[in-house]
């Protein structure tokens, strides 16, 4: 199906693309329906896109990118409203605020976008650990990050030729997040 958002233009999006969000994000709890969207640029932030209202889209980021150290813990309830037994196979985002001033940007990593590829369930959870920020300020840790991983000749891919000893590859300019909604699996936007 073709999603027009105001942000991308218009996207070809797979129904398998679409994840459900019952309960909606925080202060929009009436949208239900999104997709991911990987611009596919160097700042390694997705875009958490709005079915429902073109004029919605989160950006996010895996906090685990400029944090390391990040874990989450959720309740067996949390757990059995995403279909999961653990948390070992969710995708976590945390959600950014990027002010004009874009070195003032911010990660929420108390109230994480968890999201079960397989079933394309989402829920943004408050977690009950309180030395988890609302707004992390983390633009010098990713920056931080984007260098070293560009400057890092190991993490870019070559493209092997067919029956060169070489196995797999890691992603080309970033970590695959492996989401259901990014190329290959879903629809990758180009911004120029």
């Amino acid at each position: 199906m073709k999603i027009k958002t105001s942000r991308f233009g218009e996207l070809q999006v797979e129904k398998t693309d679409i994840i459900n969000f019952q309960e909606g994000i925080l202060g929009f709890e009436h949208l239900k329906k999104f997709f991911i969207v990987d611009p596919g640029d160097s700042t390694l932030i997705l875009w958490l896109q709005s079915i429902e209202d073109e004029k919605v889209a989160f950006p996010m980021i895996e906090p685990k990118i400029f944090m390391p150290n990040y874990s989450i813990s959720l309740l067996p309830m949390e757990l059995q409203s995403l279909d999961m037994e653990g948390v070992t196979d969710a995708k976590v985002y945390s959600i950014l605020t990027i002010p004009k001033e874009v070195t003032q940007m911010s990660a929420n990593l108390k109230a994480p976008v968890i999201i079960n590829p397989m079933k394309r369930i989402g829920r943004q959870i408050v977690l009950q650990d309180s030395k988890l920020s609302v707004k992390c300020e983390m633009y010098r840790d990713l920056k931080q990050y984007i260098v070293n991983f560009s400057s890092d000749d190991s993490k870019r891919t070559t493209v092997n030729e067919p029956g060169s000893a070489m196995g797999g590859s890691e992603a080309e300019s970033a970590p695959s997040t492996g989401e259901p909604a990014t190329k290959p699996q879903g629809p990758t936007v180009e911004v120029n």
